[in-house]
């Protein structure tokens, strides 16, 4: 596909601090809104409404949001779950930054066009076929649906299945704002299951990933919670999960951290307690947008290793109580813009929430 269209790349630092613990971690990453991307409910209506006017989101003119829209009505006439619509409209964000585009002349990667920058000479189809937005988005999708497995493979994976680009790890960047553009102009559908029928969307249920493409780590009560009075340091919320509950993780990313945490003369592989520092055994993962996740204290060496790109719902590690803690629990962090250390913490809970995932909830 395109290739005027460059990958950004993300560099890393390490520092840490983690309940109490003693190392931190900086990520140097593109800018993340960490403001709610959609108030609403989850996609109830099949149907893309623009009948009150086109919506802002972002920077995206007129000419975009209605691409976009086409891309996502498309998708809802041929039954797609809505997660397929994410991973479209983060497709032509990257190929075509959602822009019909035409033969660029010497500016043109071979002969491709339109929003998915589809090539008539590789079979997508004849010129004037390929312009049309909504067929060319019927294309990615009949080729989308085809992919096993494809609504629970990171995003960008399964885009690359379909586009086969010269830039494979290009499309990861897009989601958090495809997200927010299909949850605008779809009345919240990432919220619902990433596998749901369009036309009887629900909210995912506790355990299923949602068309956000993130699902809770455990299904577990809070039982202390984000910088609470008593607890002003506590940089995330504690899971009251028991011991060698499956951890999973939150969203596909990439394992930066997977290590023992504890001060020197303490071991990992025992039950920890309030009176030393760390996470014990942890795991930090990096997903698009510059958002970290971090799951604390499990019972023994985490399932991941650092460089590993995971899937949401994957397996990460398990439940126990090692590091600076007083019982079986999981600590769960999120972290913006790249950042690590406590400065880029934000209250996992409405973090969740917004993206059809919540913690807490164990029904």
């Amino acid at each position: 596909m395109k290739r005027r269209i460059l990958f950004m790349a993300l560099g890393a630092t390490v520092i840490l601090i983690c309940c109490g613990g003693t190392i931190s971690f900086f990520l140097s990453a593109l800018p993340v809104d960490t403001k709610p991307a959609f108030a609403g409910g989850c996609g109830n209506n099949d149907v893309v409404n623009l009948t009150n006017g086109l919506p802002k989101i972002a920077n995206l003119g007129d000419d975009q949001i209605r691409n976009a829209a086409i891309i996502i009505r498309v998708g809802q006439d041929r039954k797609v779950p809505p997660r397929g619509w994410v991973i479209a409209v983060a497709t032509a964000m990257q190929e075509s930054n959602l822009r019909n585009l035409g033969n660029l002349g010497a500016r043109n990667d071979h002969d491709s066009l339109g929003l998915f920058q589809q090539r008539p000479s590789t079979g997508w189809g004849a010129p004037e076929q390929i312009m049309k937005p909504e067929y060319e988005a019927g294309k990615f999708y009949e080729k989308l649906v085809k992919i096993a497995g494809w609504d629970r493979l990171p995003l960008t994976d399964a885009a690359q299945a379909v586009q086969i680009s010269a830039y494979p790890d290009a499309y990861a960047k897009h989601e958090p704002l495809a997200t927010r553009v299909v949850d605008q102009l779809t009345n919240g559908a990432t919220r619902a299951a990433a596998n749901a029928v369009p036309g009887s969307l629900v909210c995912a249920k506790p355990g299923e990933i949602a068309a956000s493409g993130w699902t809770a780590p455990v299904k577990a009560a809070i039982v202390s919670g984000f910088r609470t009075p008593d607890r002003p340091d506590h940089y995330g919320v504690d899971l009251g999960a028991a011991r060698n509950t499956p951890i999973l993780a939150a969203s596909a990313g990439v394992v930066v951290v997977a290590k023992c945490n504890v001060p020197d003369g303490y071991s990992c592989n025992v039950d920890g307690s309030p009176a030393i520092g760390g996470c014990g055994w942890y795991v930090d993962i990096r997903h698009a947008g510059g958002i970290i996740t971090r799951y604390c204290h499990m019972g023994r060496q985490p399932e991941v290793r650092v460089g590993q790109t995971v899937a949401a719902g994957q397996l990460i590690g398990y439940v126990g109580s090692s590091g600076n803690s007083s019982g079986p629990h999981l600590h769960f962090e999120v972290h913006v813009n790249g950042n690590q250390s406590n400065e880029g913490a934000i209250s996992p809970a409405p973090f969740m929430k917004d993206h059809g995932a919540p913690v807490g909830a164990v029904n």
